[in-house]
């Protein structure tokens, strides 16, 4: 089987989020399943930070020009192997040579010139895949290009395409002034991509492709619905009528995120071993200037700072909350100002039991998860989340809302059976989140039952095997 991963980000070359951690561990799990049995490779872009951090370890394969409308570019194609993954980087500096993966002007054609390039790839290095797999609006065009103007010849006749939405919010939403001038479609597949008077690439991509997956099973049915689906809903529902929307969980990578041998953290620890934990936990006390208590739970936070993740629900309820209890509330991230500004406040006002750090620290971030009690996440929405497995992976338990894929991975721990891995909550309402956090602060104090529970959250696998089978199936179906 060969498949070729179409993704603006993967790590470890570079990241703004989930989708790098997706694409930097699915390859490898799927090649680490099938074996010999595969040829799996992954295609991006060239950012500075790959050029600058792995100089040594990529190697130029060739050199091509790729077309796009009017444009004639220049397209260098360099890899790199990892545990058996071919990693390609499309080098176009014009395009990519940015301070930033996403967020410029031109993001519409950036994007398009690198969906036109993963086609051309193909042919440029003899490597015609069974499946291609793109992920979000950045390789939508990708799907588009394969089934709208290559599906002709005959070496790209049998591709089939798998499109991945990893959050239904981001749709790559253009003005029709470009869709010939830019994205090279002409007037009889404005069809393909319109939606409410604008080119929809996501739409493009999930009328085009073959089979199209969500991050979790109930993000895949929620986004049916008018309320999760950002306006698409209708166009899902088709898709799903014809029975080829469907929902697969992430995984994460569990080598990377190992407290028994993670570098990062204070000091390692096993399920039957946790002593390490506390010292975790007393590291990230004097980190965050706290006193160094091992009776205070520490709830903690490490996540883009937007309103969807559920931070208006904390705003409402957090100074009552820290007030009246004896608890520790860390937090790591960027994002909204009004919200960076809110918490900063907050722990100007409390800074014995608040501690606020506003950046995106990936190291740092595993002190976190190492060191809390629990890990809160109220999203409103949240198309899977990897934080909560995370904490998991580190024994933090996880309260989290009861959607997407925090509804598919965190079970209501319940005393009387001694089941589940958290605690959760269904409606979005600060005070439903305010009593669940107030029943975790009490089991934290039967020190026997929550050991128990932490025990729980550690056993259950999040790792990428899991996932990757499923993926295979898809794949296999498609074949």
């Amino acid at each position: 089987m060969k498949i070729l991963y179409a993704a603006a980000e993967a790590l470890p070359y570079a990241s703004t989020g989930g989708l790098a951690d997706v694409m930097g561990a699915l390859p490898k799990s799927v090649k680490k399943v099938l074996d010999k049995d595969s040829d799996v490779r992954v295609v991006m872009p060239m950012y500075p930070v790959v050029r600058a951090k792995y100089a040594e370890q990529i190697e130029l394969v060739t050199e091509i020009n790729v077309r796009l409308a009017w444009r004639n570019q220049y397209c260098g194609i360099w890899k790199t192997v990892n545990e058996g993954v071919i990693y390609y980087f499309i080098d176009n500096q014009y395009y990519f040579e940015r301070d930033r993966l996403y967020g410029c002007f031109d993001d519409g054609e950036r994007f398009a010139f690198f969906s036109k390039c993963v086609l051309e790839l193909m042919a440029a290095v003899n490597f015609y895949p069974d499946i291609l797999h793109s992920n979000d609006w950045q390789g939508a065009l990708a799907v588009i290009y394969l089934k709208r103007k290559y599906s002709h010849l005959e070496e790209y006749q049998n591709i089939s395409a798998l499109f991945t939405i990893h959050n239904i919010d981001y749709q790559g939403v253009f003005d029709f002034g470009i869709l010939g001038e830019v994205f090279e479609l002409p007037e009889w597949d404005r069809s393909v991509v319109e939606y409410n008077g604008n080119v929809n690439l996501l739409k493009g991509a999930i009328v085009c492709a073959d089979m199209v997956n969500t991050v979790s099973q109930q993000y895949s049915r929620e986004i049916l619905t008018e309320y999760y689906a950002s306006g698409l809903h209708h166009i899902l529902r088709s898709a799903d009528a014809e029975g080829k929307l469907i929902g697969i969980v992430n995984g994460i990578d569990v080598d990377y995120y190992n407290p028994e041998t993670d570098p990062d953290i204070a000091e390692t620890f096993t399920i039957d071993s946790m002593a390490g934990k506390a010292v975790c936990k007393a590291e990230l006390q004097e980190l965050c200037g706290f006193e160094a208590d091992p009776e205070t739970p520490i709830i903690a936070m490490v996540s883009r700072l937007a309103s969807h993740k559920g931070f208006d629900l904390v705003k409402h309820i957090i100074e009552e909350f820290i007030v009246n209890n004896k608890v520790q509330f860390v937090l790591l991230g960027t994002g909204e100002t009004e919200l960076e500004n809110f918490f900063a406040g907050l722990a100007l006002r409390y800074p014995e039991q608040v501690c606020v750090k506003l950046e995106y620290n990936k190291a740092l971030s595993k002190k976190f998860y190492a060191g809390a009690d629990l890990f809160l996440m109220p999203s409103k929405s949240e198309p899977c989340g990897l934080s909560q497995m995370i904490a998991s992976r580190y024994g933090t338990v996880p309260v989290v809302r009861e959607c997407g894929g925090l509804h598919d991975t965190i079970k209501a721990y319940n005393a009387e059976e001694g089941t589940g891995n958290g605690f959760t909550f269904a409606n979005y309402n600060a005070h439903d989140m305010m009593y669940v956090l107030e029943s975790a602060l009490s089991l934290y104090e039967n020190h026997t039952e929550w050991a128990e529970l932490v025990k729980n959250v550690m056993k259950v696998d999040f790792s990428w095997t899991v996932s990757a089978k499923k993926y295979i199936d898809i794949y296999n179906s498609l074949m």
